[in-house]
């Protein structure tokens, strides 16, 4: 068992069209580049792999622990209800494995600054008042 291992599980909400699950694959690469521990990107629904499918995975390579940060900018029904229960489901049939889910991406302080600056280097035409 990997005693110190920690695997971080990037979650997307997931989408048929391969151009709408570009973006977070590459992300994914960029953040794994910056990261000690590995990084694996799974989706809630339509596409592959599954949650379930990338916990199986790491489970197999002994981790102990998974950290998911949810690529969700606020908490619905899917992170309130159906993760939580998923989770505790995985727990079951993978008791070596502790899962904590954190909070979506867009509660974050370090994600309201970067969009206040998205949103200030924006070329909004001022309409006289």
């Amino acid at each position: 068992m990997r005693e110190n291992s920690t695997y971080l599980v990037l979650l997307a909400h997931g989408s048929r069209d391969p151009h709408w699950q570009k973006p977070f694959e590459t992300l994914s690469e960029q953040i794994a580049l910056a990261q000690e521990n590995p990084v694996k990107l799974a989706y809630m629904e339509l596409c592959t792999p599954s949650l379930n499918d990338v916990i199986e995975e790491i489970a197999q390579e002994q981790y102990k622990r998974v950290e998911i940060l949810p690529l969700f900018f606020a908490a619905g029904r899917h992170l309130r209800v159906d993760v939580p229960n998923q989770i505790k489901d995985l727990e079951q049939l993978y008791p070596q494995l502790k899962i904590n889910l954190g909070e979506p991406v867009g509660l974050h302080p370090i994600m309201t600054q970067a969009l206040i600056e998205v949103a200030g280097n924006l070329h909004i035409e001022k309409k006289p008042l």
